[in-house]
């Protein structure tokens, strides 16, 4: 049964940084590809970054040079590493698993995805 965690949100001023944790337990496969979405109040979920079983990783052009997603192996969490937040950074931010070696069509798809977090949320002002 495979489990998400997240922790790290917070609220910060523009121009901060965060970093999110995803802990993931149950999973015996090193089949995995995790992701990152959001989703502000009254918007889709979307996609923030990804990170595929291969160590190959993809970002939202909104964020990208701003936040990293990285993960050492499959035992340890998935961190995004946020920084320059600006306040249309602000949401409900979700950590998500997939047991493929590949993340899936680009924009990564909510859909393609069936494990999932409570989410963990960041507010910037």
């Amino acid at each position: 049964h495979v489990q998400l965690v997240e922790s790290g949100g917070n609220s910060v001023q523009a121009g901060g940084s965060l970093r999110l944790s995803c802990v993931a337990s149950g999973v015996t496969s090193t089949r995995v590809s995790m992701a990152w979405f959001r989703q502000a109040p009254g918007e889709e979920r979307e996609a923030v970054a990804g990170r595929d079983s291969y160590g190959s990783t993809t970002y939202a052009g909104s964020v990208k040079g701003r936040f990293t997603i990285a993960r050492d192996n499959a035992k340890t969490p998935l961190d995004l590493q946020m920084n320059n937040l600006k306040p249309e950074d602000s949401a409900m931010y979700f950590c998500a698993a997939r047991l493929a070696r590949s993340l899936g069509p680009r924009p990564l798809r909510p859909s393609d995805f069936g494990y999932w977090g409570q989410g963990t949320q960041v507010t910037v002002s």
